[in-house]
């Protein structure tokens, strides 16, 4: 049997790697990390002790075009605050679906970055 320790990193597929990295870095604020010198074009994220790698794929054969759908993939992150991430995404002009009262048990936000990826930000009720 595997013993899972926990989730190293999640990749996403990108058509432009610098207007993701303005989406991330710029907006987001994540953190820029050493990625090794792969032949392809990409840029890795610390996010607490998990990453996000970013891999520029230009013709973009695998990436989604619909609307946010919370069946379809998608990474979350947990936040300390529910009204303060609505507030940055207001403030930094990114739309987002909210679900403060979600039969999840926490309070739901998603967006969708320039790829169509989803992102999906979780908080306690009420937070």
């Amino acid at each position: 049997m595997i013993e899972f320790e926990r989730i190293h990193h999640v990749s996403l597929a990108v058509r432009d790697l610098e207007k993701a990295k303005k989406f991330y870095s710029d907006l987001f604020h994540f953190q820029e990390i050493e990625r090794p010198p792969f032949k392809s074009n990409g840029v890795w994220y610390a996010i607490g002790n998990q990453q996000l790698h970013l891999l520029e794929h230009p013709n973009g054969e695998t990436l989604r075009t619909s609307a946010i759908d919370s069946v379809d993939g998608h990474f979350a992150l947990w936040v300390k605050s529910y009204k303060n991430t609505i507030e940055w995404l207001e403030h930094i002009g990114v739309p987002y679906e909210a679900r403060p009262e979600s039969v999840a048990g926490f309070a739901q936000i998603y967006i969708l970055d320039p790829d169509h990826n989803i992102i999906e930000f979780d908080a306690a009720y009420d937070s």
